[in-house]
């Protein structure tokens, strides 16, 4: 099997500070290596709440604000590739409300929908209550590799 190189990219559609990019596209790659999953492509799109209340209307049929919708665009069993819209202006609203820093909200949500195309949901309380845990325990690494 040949070995595929991951391609990761940030695309800002909304104004957010993400630094050490090179190092978080780095842990991303490593985040699916430990989930056992193959990642080709993943891109991830900075918006507004109103750019990502449309995008949930318009593909999930859902009228509300979310703070993350993730894409998956690969077959199952096919190697990962996604798209992950993450709502700027919520990350720094939950921030606010959760009182965590805009920096690591917006970690969270990065991982979060990293892990959702490794196969974790979050509808159930079980499965949201596994997805905060595998949240954290990224959180923990990330912050430990610095």
């Amino acid at each position: 099997m040949r070995a595929i190189n991951p391609r990761i990219q940030f695309h800002f559609l909304h104004p957010v500070s993400l630094q050490e990019r090179a190092r978080l596209k780095q842990f991303i790659i490593s985040l699916f290596q430990k989930e056992k999953k193959r990642l080709t492509e993943l891109q991830y799109i900075f918006c507004s709440d109103q750019r990502l209340l449309e995008i949930n209307q318009q593909f999930l049929q859902h009228d509300f604000y979310t703070d993350i919708i993730t894409f998956p665009l690969s077959d199952p069993g096919q190697p990962i590739s996604g798209e992950i819209y993450i709502s700027v202006d919520r990350v720094r609203d939950n921030a606010a409300v959760f009182g965590s820093s805009i920096k690591r909200e917006l970690h969270r949500v990065i991982f979060h929908g990293a892990l959702h195309l490794c196969g974790y949901k979050d509808k159930k309380p079980r499965e949201e209550k596994l997805m905060r845990e595998m949240e954290d325990k990224y959180l923990a690494l990330y912050g430990r590799s610095t």
